[in-house]
C-alpha cells in the first residue's frame, strides 16, 4: 500500500513529503538525489585486495550471499532483464526511505524466488532483528512480499555481486563484501510506521525501533547543563540521502564532542551503537565496529540532539545525529522512525 493509504495522508500530504513512493522510471532520471558516490567508494574486491585492505565482513560464502546466488540462478531471462543489472549500475549505490528499485514485487516472482528473499532476508539479521523487519514491514506495506529486490553483477561468481532489496521503510543490501571497506555494502535505511500510524505518539507505541531512541535520550538526561547546551541544536537536518554523506577531516563541530564524557557516559554511547547493530547478522556488526576503530573509535564521534520535531514537546528528543569521520547514523524519529545509515573505512 502507498503511504497515503496506510497513514491517512491523502487528508494531510504535509504530513510526511519524503514517503511517497517512487517508480524506478521516475528515479532513474533523478538518480543523483540519492546516489552517495561522493562518500561511498564503489569498487570490487580486486581493487580493495590491490589496496591491501583486509576482508572484515560478509563473505561471498555466508548464508545470505549463498542464497543470493541461489536466487540469481532461478531467474529466467525474462526475470533478468527486469531485475539484473552491471555492478557498476548507479542504482547499486542508491538509498531511498520509499522507492522501487524496479517494477516487480517479491509477490510477483515464483514461490521458490519468494522464499529464497525471506531467506536472504533472515540472514542478512540476527534472530532478534528478522522479528523487528518482519513486524516494520507487515505494518508498512503488507510484508516482505510488498517489497523488491535487484541484482547487480553475477552472485555465484569469483565477480563482485549485490543483492539489494527497497520499499518503504527500507534500503538493505546483501553483497558478500563485494564493495571492501564499506558496511552494510553501502549506505542503508530502515524505519517504521507502528501499526501503520504516520503520526507516532510521544512513547512511539509498538515502534521496532524505538528502543535505539531511548537509549541515546538516557545519555541526554546525564548530561549536565553545558553538555546539554552543546549537544541540542533548534533545526533538524533535512530528511534525505545527503544527511549520511561521511565528512571525514570536514566534519562540522556541532553537537556533542563523545571525547569529553566521563567513562559512564561513553559506556552508554557503546550500548547505543551496540543496539544500532542488534539488528543486524555478526559479520556486518563487525565491519562496522572495524570502521569505527579504523576511524578512532567511539571518542572521534559527536553527538547531536534536535529540539525540532519533539512530538508531545516532552523533552524526549525524537531526533538525534550520532557521526564520525567515516560514520553517520540519524535517527529522524518524527512524525514516524526514519533511519539513514552510513559508515566505511574512510570518507
Amino acid at each position: 500500500m502507498a503511504e497515503a493509504q496506510l497513514s491517512g495522508r491523502a487528508d494531510n500530504p504535509a504530513a510526511c513529503p519524503d514517503c511517497d513512493p517512487v517508480s524506478r522510471r521516475q528515479f532513474v532520471r533523478t538518480v543523483g538525489a540519492g546516489l552517495l558516490a561522493a562518500s561511498t567508494p564503489i569498487f570490487g574486491r580486486s581493487a580493495a585486495a590491490a589496496d591491501g585492505a583486509a576482508k572484515v565482513g560478509p563473505s561471498p560464502s555466508a548464508l545470505a550471499e549463498t542464497a543470493v546466488a541461489r536466487f540469481y540462478k532461478t531467474l529466467s531471462p525474462e526475470q533478468r532483464k527486469l531485475v539484473c543489472f552491471p555492478f557498476d549500475h548507479p542504482l547499486r549505490s542508491v538509498v531511498k526511505n520509499n522507492w522501487e528499485i524496479v517494477k516487480p514485487k517479491i509477490d510477483d516472482m515464483k514461490a521458490e524466488q519468494q522464499a529464497l528473499c525471506r531467506e536472504i532476508m533472515k540472514n542478512l539479521c540476527s534472530e532478534d532483528g528478522y522479528e523487528r523487519f518482519m513486524k516494520q514491514m507487515e505494518d508498512d506495506d503488507g510484508g516482505l512480499e510488498s517489497y523488491h529486490v535487484a541484482v547487480f553483477g553475477e552472485p555465484g561468481t569469483d565477480k563482485p555481486f549485490e543483492w539489494v532489496l527497497t520499499g518503504r521503510h527500507d534500503t538493505l543490501r546483501a553483497d558478500g563484501n563485494s564493495v571492501e571497506g564499506v558496511a552494510f555494502g553501502g549506505p542503508i535505511f530502515y524505519g517504521h510506521a507502528a501499526d501503520g500510524h504516520d503520526n507516532e505518539d510521544p512513547k512511539h507505541t509498538n515502534n521496532v525501533w524505538w528502543y535505539q531512541g531511548e537509549q541515546a535520550n538516557k545519555i541526554f538526561q546525564t548530561l549536565d547543563e553545558k553538555q546539554r547546551a552543546q549537544s541540542l541544536v533548534a533545526k533538524a537536518e533535512r530528511d534525505e540521502p545527503k544527511t549520511i554523506q561521511l565528512k571525514g577531516t570536514l566534519l562540522p563541530q556541532t553537537g556533542l564532542d563523545i571525547s569529553g564524557l566521563d567513562g559512564q557516559q561513553k559506556a552508554m554511547v557503546r550500548d547505543l551503537l551496540e543496539m544500532m547493530l542488534r539488528p543486524f547478522r555478526a559479520p556486518d556488526a563487525a565491519e562496522v565496529r572495524e570502521c569505527l576503530d579504523l576511524n578512532g573509535g567511539v571518542d572521534k564521534l559527536r553527538l547531536t540532539f534536535f529540539k525540532e520535531g519533539d512530538i508531545g514537546n516532552d523533552g524526549v528528543w525524537d531526533i538525534w545525529k550520532l557521526e564520525g569521520p567515516a560514520f553517520s547514523w540519524f535517527f529522524r524519529g518524527s512524525p514516524h522512525v526514519h533511519t539513514w545509515l552510513n559508515v566505511a573505512r574512510k570518507a
